[in-house]
């Protein structure tokens, strides 16, 4: 449904994405990741068409937002950054200004997604006495208003209390189940995006680093917690073998490592295994694990089983 392909884009010199290219299904719900500067920002506005990329694309639809930006725009509807509204204004005549610029503003629909927020007895007050939850369910109301096929938001619930992300969570699972919308969003809270998201994209430092399930994630490096004796003899023996060392008493095996003959070679090496147990990591675990790294120079020596 969504399609960003090679998109490179420059800010005076400095490389903010390099070659980014995702793609994220019909009636998906897709979480994009990364730290701040790592281009998440710069992606949204390029599928937005607000920014203009050096090269690559973004499609949806099958329509390209670079060659013909009206129509593959006319099936989105975006939060994206800080919604701006006309504070005097009630929010029901932002609602019909802001709908306007883009098309007819159709009333009766309006009041049916007004009252789906749940903003039917503020939506004729001044949004200038809006709390900021308000806020975000009238720019809610205001990306909906088109019926788009495709939602873009851009943290939308950075600020909200834990009620507030509650109620946006279930309001976007329950959009997919009812329309099939498709979703893509950025935020910096991780265990909402576990809990809502299909598949996860994450960038760093403007390159992309992994697309994909979480379980798949999880399964391309198996995290162990391990209490072994000596602990630097054991790290000396693992890391010569490709075992990526995590922090004390964690490590994660190369996906084609059987567990069972490191234990077996690490007792035939002298060193006490006292555990060995696999970890379910959350998706806070495998973005730090992932944003945190760095690619190594050296290519780690073959792993030989002890006999």
């Amino acid at each position: 449904m969504l399609t960003v392909t090679g998109l490179v884009k420059n800010f005076r010199g400095k490389p903010a994405l390099q070659d980014v290219s995702f793609n994220v299904e019909r009636g998906e719900i897709h979480g994009l990741l990364g730290h701040n500067g790592a281009g998440k920002s710069t992606t949204l506005g390029i599928i937005l068409g607000m920014v203009e990329p050096d090269a690559g694309e973004a499609s949806i639809g099958g329509i390209s937002v670079q060659r013909d930006q009206a129509s593959a725009l006319r099936q989105v509807g975006a939060i994206f950054e800080s919604p701006a509204f006309y504070e005097y204004l009630s929010g029901w005549e932002n609602l019909k200004i802001l709908a306007g610029y883009s098309g007819v503003f159709n009333e009766r629909a309006a009041l049916k997604t007004v009252a789906r927020v749940g903003l039917m007895k503020a939506i004729k007050n001044k949004v200038g006495t809006y709390s900021h939850g308000m806020r975000q369910r009238l720019a809610l109301a205001q990306a909906l208003l088109p019926e788009p096929q495709v939602l873009l938001l851009d943290e939308p619930t950075d600020g909200l209390d834990p009620e507030g992300i509650k109620w946006f969570r279930d309001f976007i699972l329950n959009l997919r189940e009812e329309r099939g919308m498709t979703v893509l969003f950025n935020s910096h809270l991780l265990a909402e995006v576990e809990q809502m998201c299909d598949r996860v994209t994450i960038l760093r430092e403007g390159k992309l680093v992994y697309e994909g399930t979480l379980n798949s994630l999880r399964e391309e490096a198996p995290v162990y917690e391990v209490s072994l004796e000596p602990w630097e003899g054991a790290r000396e023996f693992l890391e010569l073998n490709g075992v990526q060392i995590l922090g004390p008493g964690r490590i994660a095996l190369p996906p084609e490592m059987d567990p069972a003959i490191i234990v077996a070679a690490l007792v035939g090496s002298g060193i006490r295994v006292s555990a060995f147990a696999p970890v379910r990591r959350s998706l806070e675990d495998l973005y730090l694990e992932i944003t945190s790294s760095k690619p190594s120079k050296e290519e780690p020596l073959p792993f030989l089983p002890i006999a």
